[in-house]
């Protein structure tokens, strides 16, 4: 079954993402992958326009938790369309561009793995239709974006933009989560569908303010509004093709596409109408003026940018049908020409070296079709007629002129709108007259000439389509323009004109008026703005110093506060504090509710059990008990009480749960074992006999963990010897065999039924063997481990041997008869590995028992014959392994949706092998390889970093010796 083409829109761009880190290849191969991939996304978003434009919704929806209105729903309606032809018709200009823009000696592929990953989030935010799953890609773009603006992460202000993006972005990302739920807790769905039928209830209902205030802090953030904007002039630290891509169809735009999209049951009352006119006609006059003072080239735009956006959130706030329709259609006007003049912006800066306006002068002269093509986009900009920009600014005069609501906001609309126009126009003429015209200077930084011809044409296409929108739109956007209004606005959708003359009106002379007041301040004042150094009146307020200034407070006053409150740099206290926590909090669950410990399966007691389980529990106490003062003594402890659950797991006849538990903790003592071995002494100070203050402690520390241990125990026997009021084990006995295709049925419920937590819990898993090993990397031995351990005092550790004394350490090496045996045990793990796997759907074992057991063989053999040795002889890449046990489980269970079932459906059926006969498989055999993959690598790369330490330890050593010497 062919996959949906809403599908292959979202998964092409991170598919192509993965591939730049698999497929390797140089500059050439990775441009054209990235080049082939926007193309297709753009092919398959015009495919799906025949549907859309007759009014249609396209849908495809994958079930997940239908019971909580949790689906992967992907929807494309004509509004979306728009905006997926832009991200993905941009992207395929963008990506031609900066095939010449970015250098050779720049890590192309990296850009390009961000770049699709960044495009991919994009579209998920455009075609999501659900609004957790658009909560998700809109985070994405927040994460991919933050890369893409540190991408020179070499330079200072590239990480400090990247990181001031991600902070506000996040932070508004994490308030459009909870306004969301509050959302589809008034509709009682998630679904956007449901969610823009119930504009009455939304509006009428106790919640909608607090959800109104969360979900315009999400998109006033991202959008970079105000007080927001700040945060979008630091980010012009990223290459050129990124912030062309991100001011114009990507990232600023996610967050005036959002309220577009849910105008229908937001907007229309007082407070929507405040909050976001305040926000954007803030930001449309403040964005226009500060941009006048820029010297950079780029800092011009991204205010510029605020400016537009604002223009577009104050058209969205009045309520207005028609309002809405000039507000979509100026989204598509500021693409087409917000991109052209950024790509101009670095073409200028590729060409010159530098972007700096008083530095730029007479440019023309050597570079006339770049000159032309900016000097029309910047024309566009200021709304200059027959160009696309006039269009949709006098469909905002005439807006801005019309009452919708009898409030000091309403009035200043048109005056408002008038100055901001005019404004736009001085900072375009600036923009013209500083690079283009005039003198020019004695040199530049680098001699000026025109770019290759490709370089340039994503300008004059963009260019072009600039002039074409504003001659002829009825022709060219009006049908497109209708689609996407129509089904964003469905039965609010106006009657309106695109002709290019509507006679002498109001809205005609607010444009004059703009036009000519623009060019005279420019003409007067700029000289002063030349020379200025900062903006006149708002010079000393700076957001950025702002945002340092409150970043700083946070993590240098606050958190040092609550952290000399409640931190300590001690392991043990941080322990008691958790404990302590988890048991206040479960005992008052308790009591709040009640526990009742009568028995309702009767029986009678097992004495044998009974002491069984005593032993578990000395052993567990006793580990408790000894703890901080014998740690040997307490792991092995810990490991009598782990025999003692394998046991109880062989008792109540669940052999899986058994091997699992004992190959788990053979490998978690051996590994704790390991660590143990470079931990510092333990203190003399602490074995006197005689401190009471000592001994307090630790019987302190032995009741909380009694207490915490016999509340758990309670709970525990409450919730076992009790029968539910319904079972679902009887619904896996039946159906394990019949739909997953295995007589186990608790590996079958990992790999089928349950594949969606195991995908997570392997993902945890990953990540917690990569937090080990970066942390690893960074610790260092305590200076009294240094030394070799007692054992090993009078025989050398092979760790020392140089690579050409390995025959005469191994001689010498200690304990040598049990290593030789250790690795001849390999094999034999290797096997007992590939059986537990191959036996696990249809009896104990299955791919994470494997996975442990298999690691254990790598562990014996570090033990036996020492780092280097190992390292030498096994090409071990752990995190190879990670990552392609984790692809593999993933694509395992999207290989479901080919055949139009939900992600991590299985398929079993058998399968005719030569000289075998019938043999029994199941899909979930591969997503279970996946599983045994990443735990073998997460297990190993946490062995490496603890054995690493050995090797450390030999050169401090040998520092040691050296200084010696040299003293």
């Amino acid at each position: 079954m062919a996959l949906s083409p809403l599908v292959l829109i979202l998964v092409l761009p991170f598919v192509a993402s993965l591939a730049m880190v698999v497929v390797r290849g140089g500059r050439e191969s990775a441009t054209w992958i990235t080049g082939a991939t926007m193309v297709a996304c753009l092919a398959l978003a015009i495919s799906l326009y025949p549907s859309v434009s007759s009014g249609n919704v396209v849908r495809h929806q994958i079930e997940w938790i239908p019971s909580l209105g949790l689906n992967f729903t992907l929807r494309m309606d004509g509004f979306a369309w728009i905006f997926a032809v832009l991200v993905s018709g941009i992207g395929v200009l963008v990506v031609m561009y900066a095939r010449y823009y970015i250098s050779a000696e720049d890590p192309v592929r990296r850009f390009y793995l961000f770049f699709l990953a960044f495009s991919g989030a994009m579209l998920g935010v455009v075609l999501a239709g659900n609004l957790i799953l658009l909560v998700v890609f809109w985070e994405l773009t927040s994460i991919f974006s933050f890369l893409l603006i540190g991408y020179w992460h070499h330079l200072q202000a590239a990480r400090d933009g990247a990181r001031m993006a991600m902070t506000i972005t996040g932070m508004g990302g994490l308030a459009l989560l909870a306004g969301v739920l509050l959302l589809g807790h008034i509709v009682g769905s998630y679904d956007l569908d449901v969610v823009l039928r119930s504009g009455d209830l939304i509006r009428s209902h106790e919640l909608y303010v607090p959800a109104l205030l969360l979900i315009l802090l999400g998109t006033l953030t991202k959008s970079a509004q105000f007080p927001f904007q700040f945060w979008l002039p630091n980010a012009m630290a990223a290459p050129t093709p990124v912030s062309a891509f991100l001011h114009s169809a990507t990232m600023v735009k996610a967050g005036v596409f959002l309220m577009a999209r849910l105008w229908p049951v937001l907007a229309g009352t007082p407070e929507w109408f405040m909050i976001v006119g305040i926000a954007g006609m803030a930001s449309l006059v403040l964005g226009a003026y500060l941009a006048m003072f820029q010297h950079d080239l780029k800092g011009l735009l991204a205010y510029s940018t605020i400016s537009h956006l604002g223009l577009i959130t104050l058209l969205l706030s009045l309520g207005s049908p028609l309002a809405a329709v000039a507000a979509i259609f100026h989204m598509i006007n500021h693409a087409t020409f917000k991109a052209s003049l950024f790509m101009a912006a670095g073409i200028i800066d590729h060409e010159t070296g530098t972007r700096d306006l008083r530095r730029l002068s007479g440019l023309f002269r050597y570079m006339p079709i770049t000159g032309t093509l900016a000097m029309v986009a910047s024309a566009a900009m200021a709304g200059v007629p027959l160009l696309n920009g006039f269009l949709s600014k006098e469909m905002f005069f005439a807006e801005a002129v019309e009452t919708h609501a009898d409030s000091w906001l309403d009035t200043a609309a048109p005056y408002a709108a008038v100055l901001g126009s005019a404004l736009a126009v001085t900072y375009s003429l600036r923009l013209i007259h500083s690079i283009f015209l005039g003198t020019p200077p004695e040199s530049f930084p680098r001699e000026p000439h025109e770019p290759p011809f490709w370089m340039r044409f994503p300008v004059m296409f963009l260019v072009v389509a600039c002039l074409v929108i504003g001659t002829i739109p009825a022709l060219t956007i009006g049908p497109f323009l209708h689609v996407a209004v129509s089904s964003a606005l469905g039965a609010a959708t106006p009657q309106y004109s695109l002709a290019i003359w509507h006679g002498f009106n109001i809205p005609l002379m607010m444009s004059v008026v703009a036009l000519v007041c623009g060019a005279l301040l420019y003409f007067v004042a700029g000289n002063y703005l030349e020379r200025s150094e900062r903006p006149l009146l708002l010079g000393r307020i700076d957001g950025q110093r702002i945002f340092e200034r409150v970043m700083v407070a946070i993590s240098w006053r606050w958190a040092r506060l609550i952290e000399e409150i409640f931190g300590t740099t001690r392991l043990q206290p941080q322990m008691r504090l958790v404990v302590a926590a988890a048991f206040v909090a479960g005992a008052a669950a308790v009591f709040a509710i009640g526990l009742d410990l009568t028995s309702d399966r009767g029986g009678t007691v097992d004495l044998a059990f009974t002491g069984l389980w005593g032993v578990g529990v000395t052993c567990a106490i006793a580990a408790a008990y000894l703890a901080k003062f014998h740690r040997l003594a307490a792991l092995a402890l810990l490991g009598g009480t782990g025999l003692v659950t394998c046991l109880t797991f062989v008792w109540l006849s669940a052999p899986d749960l058994a091997a699992t538990q004992l190959v788990v903790e053979i490998v978690t003592t051996v590994l704790i074992l390991l660590g143990l071995r470079w931990l510092p002494k333990r203190s003399p100070a602490l074995a006197e006999p005689g401190d009471w203050s000592l001994r307090l402690r630790r019987f302190r520390d032995l009741a909380i963990a009694v207490i915490a241990g016999l509340g758990m125990t309670v709970v525990s026997y409450a919730v076992m010897t009790r029968t539910p009021p319904e079972t679902i084990a009887s619904f896996f006995l039946e159906k394990a065999y019949a739909e997953g295709g295995g007589r186990n049925v608790v590996n079958v419920i990992l790999v089928d039924f349950r594949g969606f937590d195991t995908l997570g819990e392997i993902t945890v898993l990953g990540i917690v063997a990569l937090s080990v090993f970066a942390l690893l990397r960074r610790f260092r031995p305590a200076p009294d481990t240094i030394e070799r351990p007692e054992q090993q005092l009078i025989q050398r550790s092979f760790d020392e041997a140089e690579p050409n004394t390995e025959a005469e350490a191994t001689k010498e090496e200690y304990l040598y008869v049990p290593s030789v045996i250790m690795q001849w045990m390999f094999p034999v793990i290797i096997v007992l590995a590939a059986y537990l796997f191959l036996r696990g759907h249809d009896a104990p074992g299955g791919g994470f028992a494997a996975g442990v057991a298999m690691a254990a063989g790598f562990i014996l053999q570090y033990m036996a014959a020492g780092t280097v040795w190992v390292e030498d002889r096994l090409r071990i890449l752990p995190v190879a392994w990670i990552g392609g046990g984790l692809l593999l489980a993933a694509f395992t269970g999207a290989a479901a949706i080919l055949f139009g079932d939900s992600f991590l459906n299985s398929y079993f059926r058998y399968v005719e092998l030569p000289l075998i006969g019938k043999v029994p498989l199941a899909s979930a055999t591969f997503f279970d390889l996946g599983v045994f993959s990443l735990v073998v690598g997460a297990t190993v790369l946490m062995l490496i970093a603890i054995a690493h330490q050995s090797i450390r330890r030999l050169r401090a050593a040998r520092l040691g010796e050296e200084r010696q010497r040299w003293n």
